[in-house]
């Protein structure tokens, strides 16, 4: 999708174990940029539910929106981007099945990252391991941000990895990619895989996982790119 209107709405959208704040950082450069940027609050609960989460954001954009999903945030907006207002989409070392593939498909034929580990209630909700928080989630971070990440991480509901995703955005709008090449919360073939199967324009970056927060400077401006480049 192209527009010949500029765009100057971003929606945010955060992946599990985590909220919206770790945006702060992107909100402020963004915004500072003269964008719009909201932040979509996930409940985690399924995936249906964090997709109408998000839709419900979009529908409030005034114009063309660029759409942005960290880690479990891309199966999101894969889902959620096909509203009319989304110009155009990124993906923050993200998640991007296609129709009819579930979350956790994507995983299958890449290496498991020892340093990752999901502790999984009776209730069928996951938690990092606290552990193992930094050095599965956020390793770049300083030691007072990563503490605050762990101990405000949201549980997501395990099953949302065994739903299907039944729209495909990145198959009709324009996309990009940035992928933490130290990522250890997903294998670097895997994310390079979803990022060229979806013909993303990638960006790479010497980051963990937390790259929404710790390289808030190179993801914003990767968005600012999309945005120029949707409305070409």
């Amino acid at each position: 999708m192209s527009t010949d209107r500029e765009i100057r709405n971003v929606v945010l959208v955060h992946g599990a174990f985590a909220d919206g704040s770790g945006w702060r950082g992107v909100h402020d450069i963004l915004t500072a940029r003269g964008y719009t940027v909201t932040i979509v609050q996930n409940p985690l609960t399924s995936l249906a539910d964090d997709v109408a989460a998000t839709t419900r954001i979009l529908d409030r954009q005034d114009g063309p929106t660029i759409l942005v999903g960290h880690s479990w945030g891309g199966t999101v907006i894969t889902e959620a981007g096909v509203h009319p207002k989304v110009a155009g989409l990124v993906y923050v070392s993200a998640l991007a099945p296609d129709s009819g593939e579930t979350t956790g498909q994507q995983y299958e034929g890449f290496a498991p990252t020892p340093e990752f580990v999901i502790d999984v209630g009776d209730d069928g909700y996951g938690f990092l391991d606290p552990g193992k928080f930094k050095a599965g989630f956020a390793h770049d971070a300083s030691d007072e941000d990563a503490a605050f990440l762990r101990d405000s991480q949201v549980p997501i509901n395990m099953s949302v990895f065994d739903s299907p995703v039944t729209h495909t955005a990145w198959r009709d709008k324009p996309t990009w990619a940035v992928i933490a090449t130290e990522d250890k919360s997903f294998d670097q073939a895997m994310l390079q895989h979803m990022a060229k199967r979806s013909a993303a324009t990638i960006t790479t970056v010497s980051a963990s996982h937390a790259l929404f927060m710790t390289q808030a400077g190179v993801v914003a401006d990767v968005i600012d790119e999309a945005a120029k480049g949707a409305a070409r």
